[in-house]
């Protein structure tokens, strides 16, 4: 099981070092490195439906100032948070 999660974790920081465009690289490979070693199971599963959406609409989503992405709305938080785009909720 161990061994599944963590290729699944190596698997997800690739993709989300290998976006398409340098600025998304940054913006998911970054917070991927923080973020994937404490990633539950659960979690982790989010996050690869999450690295598989189109750029554009990540993009769209993490540099709004609207709280959009539907299911991913915690997720987008906590990486808008993480790059300093928004304050830290209370």
């Amino acid at each position: 099981m161990t061994d599944d999660l963590d290729t699944r974790r190596r698997r997800a920081s690739y993709r989300a070092h290998h976006r398409g465009t340098k600025e998304m690289d940054l913006l998911m490979g970054r917070y991927a490195n923080a973020r994937l070693p404490a990633f539950s199971p659960d979690e982790l599963t989010h996050f690869e439906t999450f690295l598989s959406l189109p750029d554009p609409m990540l993009q769209g989503w993490i540099f709004s100032d609207r709280a959009e992405g539907g299911e991913f709305k915690d997720l987008i938080a906590d990486m808008r948070v993480f790059h300093r785009l928004a304050a830290e909720a209370n």
